[in-house]
């Protein structure tokens, strides 16, 4: 084999041939050997993206491994093998941690190393994809009985014939989009051209900027001088070194005018520096007094990078000095005691809501800092890092960089050039973070660890809070695993002594947990005859909040306003074209609307099965909670959040901080409400229904209803006023209801734990989901059948238990049939060994494009 990731390449000096090992962002577990061109032996490294051949594609992949000598086991000659195409990188993208780390991870959950390599770039600097269209022998022989190019198709072949190809967006670019594209999709049927994908490195350039300075040898104090004495000023001028330039008179001097002297000052007051535009501003002054005196030699324009950083415009808080609680103390003590030994050590930071985790995890970065190691901190939601990184950039100043998708693309390549660098030493980002190329790194974060946030729900699947516990194996590193109500897998670790539980039994000052009830709304029911969005307790409430003048978050689970839109004539209710499930009515946009494939259609008069009138809008969404509130508490200030509200980019920020500001008396919203916010003047937490939580066909349903509520009820009462939750349930007597109702988690945990081993599911088994999805029902179910017969055949010794053909709880997304084979074992090494098998003898006969494997999933859906 070529060398692998982190091994010393070997390239000889006097070698003929050198090869290069790529790993390609396909769905295929295997790396491919390529010829390195002379030129290029002396310039790559491992790291770096290069672009090759493979097919009649050209593709991006990444070099990971280099060698003077073909692998024995390719039986291949050497002449047969391609040379790559060109070096992207002069420097390696990843780093020799992250390609280990990449490679760990494609290996654990069964996938491409490439595809892996790829996910853990930022988009900014990855690579997209372009159509070429090249012409073919038949389109050559077409073009020579063409005499006179007058036609677009004629013109476009003989473009073809000139360039040898050309992108599709080139061809729409010189000859008109919809024409090109309609003469190409022709030509293509006819023979007479082929079209294909080639990757390609997309480049987001650092960003650059027009700026003045003063020149090195004008002094800015002689300007303000010649403001000042007029009469002076040819003489102040001079002295200053305001001559005309050598090719001019060189004993020539003149006076400033009004605006060249505002520009001089301003100059003179910012360091003698300034953006361009940002000059002409501050000075009020166009452009041509700046050209005057950059042409006299005064100042010079030039061309200045500016990193496009998040947090420059941003107001940073003010940071209290905070007394730590003897629970505090003893836990950061145990971290910090582990940071100096420089190895690995696990911690389950286990803290009830309010409990101060934040604190610890700043200190803990400190003590890093002065033990001169980076830290990387992990958050679940996009919607946290405005609060966090803030928090940080205020501590830790330019140290911090922020990594996650709601960033522009410059802002992730500036972000990411300057961790790479290490001019960053403090990083906090979503799930995708993990793969941060942080040099030196000491202390991994996972904050609120329990989150289903952090798996990735599409290839590459990984769950970013197992992968930062190996890379802190990895590296020597401390990880911290923060939770009010950790995942039962982590607890068991804890509880097994895998992992080190550190305990914060107690809010902050010892202030209490909220007060809970449940109103079960089948009293409610009873009492008034139908069904109610809103109960009278909750509505009290409300009400008493407000007169108080403190803030109250309402959660209801579901976007939108009605959840389907039923016939009561026939019974129908109108369902996605491409998915099982049925639209969802969003008032705002007056559409149904898909939350799987964005489908859309208009609202229908008639039931389309029946043509019946009578259409009833039927289960409340947050956009209807929010309507039916405004009416029935005209007082308050409302504002909802939700996915469908916050979708602009900035939006998130500006109602946090309207509602932090105490401008909003009620915030309405889905389970993003329930992570990691802190305000104070919230007293009441208002659950509207989790009930469908509980519903959900999946061994977890139980947990993530125990953990939504404990976390949305943890929101009430975290400053100095008492805090009350209200519940609204069906089954009162769910035991996640219960529990919730109290935040017993060790309650909740030890009734759980039971069913979970009763029933074989994790952590006393491991699990494994395959999924087979396919526009045609009928390939879809033969290609399962056909891997279910090679997993029986490899499952020799019986040591696990296969499930299925069946079809998936959500049978149909994105116009796609979904199947699913589920394997469980008692033994991991088993269910690997089973799984490598079967796939291996599966792969001449399965497709295995519409196969996807989950290894340890989060949801069955």
């Amino acid at each position: 084999m070529l060398n692998n990731a982190g091994q010393k390449p070997r390239l000889s000096a006097g070698s003929k041939d050198s090869f290069v090992e790529i790993a390609l962002p396909l769905p295929l577990r295997q790396t491919f050997t390529y010829r390195l061109p002379s030129g290029l032996r002396d310039d790559i490294k491992i790291g770096a993206r290069v672009l090759v051949p493979f097919g009649n594609r050209r593709l991006t992949g990444y070099a990971v491994g280099l060698s003077d000598e073909l692998d024995p086991a390719l039986e291949i000659e050497q002449e047969a093998i391609k040379e790559i195409i060109e070096l992207l990188d002069e420097e390696p993208l990843l780093t020799e941690e992250i390609l280990q780390l990449a490679r760990w991870t494609a290996d654990y959950y069964l996938s491409a190393w490439g595809d892996v390599l790829k996910a853990s770039l930022p988009a900014g600097i990855n690579t997209g994809v372009e159509q070429i269209v090249s012409i073919t022998d038949a389109g050559r022989e077409e073009l020579s009985k063409t005499t006179v190019a007058k036609t677009v198709k004629s013109r476009v072949l003989g473009f073809l014939n000139a360039e040898g190809e050309a992108s599709l967006k080139k061809l729409s670019k010189n000859f008109g989009s919809p024409a090109a594209q309609r003469v190409v999709r022709e030509l293509v049927k006819n023979g007479f051209a082929d079209v294909f994908n080639r990757s390609l490195a997309v480049h987001v350039k650092p960003k650059r900027l027009k700026a003045v300075r003063f020149l090195h040898n004008v002094t800015p104090p002689s300007w303000r001088q010649s403001r000042e004495h007029p009469a002076r000023a040819e003489n102040d001028n001079a002295a200053a070194g305001c001559r005309h330039d050598s090719q001019q008179d060189a004993g020539a001097t003149f006076k400033l005018t009004e605006a060249q002297q505002r520009i001089v000052d301003v100059l003179a007051r910012t360091n003698g520096e300034m953006l361009f535009t940002e000059l002409l501003g501050k000075a009020d002054v166009g452009a041509s007094p700046i050209n005057t005196l950059a042409k006299r030699r005064i100042v010079e324009i030039f061309v200045k990078e500016v990193k496009r950083d998040p947090l420059a415009d941003v107001e940073l808080p003010e940071i209290p000095e905070l007394k730590l609680t003897e629970e505090q103390k003893t836990a950061l003590s145990a971290i910090e005691i582990s940071l100096k030994t420089n190895e690995y050590q696990a911690f389950l930071l286990h803290g009830i809501t309010g409990s101060g985790k934040t604190e610890i995890y700043i200190r803990a970065m400190q003590r890093a800092l002065k033990n001169e190691k980076a830290s990387l901190m992990l958050v679940p939601e996009i919607a946290l890092t405005p609060v966090f990184s803030k928090r940080l950039r205020a501590i830790f100043g330019e140290e911090v960089a922020i990594v996650h998708s709601n960033l522009s693309s410059g802002e992730r390549f500036d972000e990411w050039r300057k961790i790479r660098k290490g001019d960053a030493r403090i990083v906090i980002g979503t799930r995708s973070a993990v793969f941060a190329p942080l040099g030196n790194l000491g202390l991994i974060i996972v904050d609120e660890e329990h989150d289903s946030s952090y798996r990735q729900h599409e290839s590459p699947f990984y769950n970013a809070r197992d992968v930062a516990v190996v890379r802190a194996n990895y590296a020597g590193a401390v990880v911290v695993l923060g939770s009010a109500t950790p995942s039962l897998e982590s607890f068991y670790n804890a509880k097994s002594g895998k992992y080190s539980e550190l305990k914060l039994p107690f809010r902050i000052a010892n202030r209490p947990l909220a007060k809970a009830e449940i109103v079960d709304m089948r009293e409610v029911f009873k009492k008034i005859g139908k069904d109610a969005i809103l109960s009278n307790e909750l509505a009290e409430a409300i009400e008493e909040t407000h007169a108080k003048g403190e803030q109250t978050i309402i959660l209801l689970n579901r976007r939108g306003f009605s959840q389907f839109v039923l016939c009561r004539n026939c019974g129908e209710t109108i369902h996605c074209k491409n998915c099982d499930i049925t639209l969802t009515f969003h008032k705002r946009a007056n559409k149904l609307i898909c939350h799987y494939c964005n489908y859309r259609e208009n609202v229908p008069k008639f039931c389309p099965q029946c043509e019946s009138e009578y259409l009833y809008f039927m289960g409340e969404g947050t956009e209807q909670i929010e309507n039916i509130f405004t009416r029935r508490f005209p007082d308050l200030e409302i504002e909802r959040f939700d996915r469908d509200r916050i979708s602009r980019r900035g939006e998130m920020e500006k109602i946090l901080e309207r509602f932090s500001a105490g401008d909003i008396d009620m915030l309405v919203g889905t389970q993003m409400l329930a992570k990691g916010h802190d305000y104070p003047n919230v007293t009441l937490v208002g659950v509207i229904s989790v009930d469908t939580t509980l519903g959900l066909p999946d061994f977890r349903s139980a947990e993530r209803t125990f953990q939504l509520l404990t976390q949305v009820a943890g929101r009430a009462g975290r400053g100095r006023l008492p805090g009350r939750v209200i519940i609204q349930t069906y089954y009162p007597e769910n035991y996640a209801i219960r529990y919730a109702n109290t935040q017993d988690y060790e309650g909740f945990y030890n009734e759980e734990i039971v069913f979970r081993k009763n029933f074989g599911f994790p952590p006393f088994i491991a699990l494994a989901a395959i999924l087979i999805k396919h526009t045609n029902y009928e390939y879809a179910f033969e290609n399962a059948q056909t891997l279910k017969n090679a997993l029986n055949k490899a499952n020799k010794e019986n040591m696990c238990r296969i499930f299925g053909v069946a079809p998936a709880p959500l049978s149909r997304l994105k116009g796609e049939y979904r199947l699913q084979i589920l394997i469980k074992s008692g033994s991991r090494a088993k269910l690997r060994e089973t799984l490598d098998f079967a796939l291996y003898n599966a792969q001449k006969s399965v497709d295995m494009r519409i196969v996807s494997v989950e290894i340890d999933p989060v949801n069955l859906l």
